[in-house]
């Protein structure tokens, strides 16, 4: 599943923590590789339990990996 105006750091949150590979992300909070490749190319969104898993995984909030753009402030 998809959303087109859900957005993630996650790319550049591997890389700010030691230059993290997709597969040590993966590792972390139980998915596969492809599930990550799929969500930093915006082609899936997590489910909000692996949304907070992958936050924690970088000591994040939410807000700080996952944003959701839909005009309103």
């Amino acid at each position: 599943m998809t959303d087109d105006r859900i957005r993630n750091s996650l790319r550049r949150l591997r890389f700010e923590h030691a230059e993290m590979t997709q597969q040590q992300l993966a590792d972390i909070v139980g998915v596969a590789r492809q599930t990550i490749i799929a969500i930093e190319k915006g082609k899936y969104a997590p489910s909000l339990a692996l949304a907070f898993r992958l936050a924690r995984a970088f000591g994040k909030a939410l807000e700080e990996v996952f944003h959701y753009e839909d005009g309103i402030s």
